[in-house]
């Protein structure tokens, strides 16, 4: 169940029952050279889920344009949520004038040290390799090829409402699951501040959480954000005074 919150009212928010892909992303870095391979079959279902801890990635806005990014790529959690644009490059599998896709990372695809990097090892550091659903991998490239050669960068992730915090833990333990960011995507460094408290830092629990160990139920919580590139949002009052796990709150601010 998602809450959508203000800074005075927390009223109930219902998410769209159909995923809409959002169209608007804006590139950031030059092309480099990668591979991607599919994992699961034409309806997604495996790629549901995640090291990034995003759930359902229907229920969290992603759908099926998402990917596993290699150990190199993945950065212990730090890529979670970033987005790329990529297309199929130099290969007779490659779909002709295929337009290039854009995918939000949401998983690992770790290494594989029973297999050469170069055969069957994909994901095995130092290889940039995307793992991509199979719906994905089919835009770009006949599924039957199993491995095709792309470029690759970093586009600005576009995305519509503000940023989600999923809560899990107790009033003493706070686990919280950050989703849908704008901007670049990442989350580097996260705060919680209560009513009752100073500004607390939290920690990476892994992928896209983060835990802070203090003593915060029975309080309304606000969050700071901070991305790689430095810049930070403030998430004022996300939840009510009696907050509780199992909930997705809706902040609305995020990263534009």
């Amino acid at each position: 169940m998602t809450m959508r919150s203000t800074n005075a009212d927390y009223g109930a928010y219902t998410p769209s029952t159909s995923y809409t892909p959002s169209t608007s992303y804006s590139p950031t870095e030059i092309w480099q050279s990668g591979h991607a391979t599919f994992y699961g079959d034409e309806s997604g279902s495996e790629t549901m889920g995640g090291a990034c801890g995003y759930g359902n990635l229907h229920d969290s806005g992603y759908g099926f344009e998402t990917a596993a990014l290699s150990t190199v790529l993945f950065n212990n959690g730090n890529a979670c949520g970033t987005c790329y644009e990529i297309k199929c490059v130099e290969s007779k599998w490659c779909f002709t004038n295929a337009p290039s896709i854009k995918i939000t990372a949401t998983n690992l695809c770790p290494p594989n040290w029973y297999q050469a990097s170069d055969a069957g090892g994909w994901c095995n550091p130092p290889r940039s390799h995307f793992d991509l659903s199979k719906p994905m991998f089919m835009k770009i490239a006949e599924w039957t090829a199993g491995i095709v050669p792309v470029s690759y960068r970093k586009v600005s992730c576009g995305r519509t409402g503000g940023i989600r915090f999923q809560f899990q833990g107790n009033p003493y333990w706070l686990l919280v699951s950050v989703i849908n960011v704008g901007g670049d995507g990442d989350i580097s460094q996260m705060w919680v501040k209560g009513t009752e408290t100073d500004w607390v830092s939290m920690s990476r629990n892994w992928g896209a959480s983060f835990q802070a160990f203090s003593k915060l139920g029975g309080q309304p919580l606000s969050f700071k954000l901070q991305n790689a590139a430095g810049q930070i949002v403030i998430a004022y009052n996300v939840c009510p005074t009696y907050w509780s796990n199992g909930l997705t709150y809706e902040s609305n601010t995020n990263f534009y």
